[in-house]
């Protein structure tokens, strides 16, 4: 009668190649379809409502300042009167997003911040470039 010999073989390592291919797959889906929704190329058919009022949302202004010293308020050329009169007919809660041009007079930056801080308004982003 003959003897076999049962060999057994251990393993020591676990092959994480096939765990590499899947995960690399699922981020490839993942980023594609976060640029979709990020561009609004994502098709939606929203539903309607009988009871639904339209409301603003959109929760910032953004003044302009160009390299010639004009201001411009949601594309709306304006002069430092206008711009606080329009600031002043606006929410304190609304975020104002101010674009100066790096070619701008500073005093152009500053008539508009004095102008935002006599109205007290806080919440105030100031644009650049990294």
């Amino acid at each position: 009668m003959p003897k076999f010999k049962i060999q057994r073989k251990r393993f020591d390592e676990i092959n994480v190649i096939p765990f590499i291919d899947i995960m690399l797959v699922l981020l490839v889906m993942v980023l594609t379809t976060a640029t979709f929704i990020d561009q609004g190329i994502i098709p939606v058919d929203l539903p309607t409502a009988k009871a639904a009022k339209k409301e603003d949302i959109k929760k910032e202004i953004t003044i302009y300042v160009n390299a010639k010293g004009e201001l411009f308020i949601e594309k709306l050329k304006v002069d430092l009167k206008t711009l606080e009169a329009k600031l002043s007919a606006i929410s304190k809660d609304r975020t104002v997003v101010l674009r100066s041009d790096k070619d701008s007079k500073f005093q152009d930056f500053v008539s508009v911040m004095d102008i935002l801080k006599r109205l007290k308004h806080e919440q105030l982003y100031i644009v650049t470039k990294e």
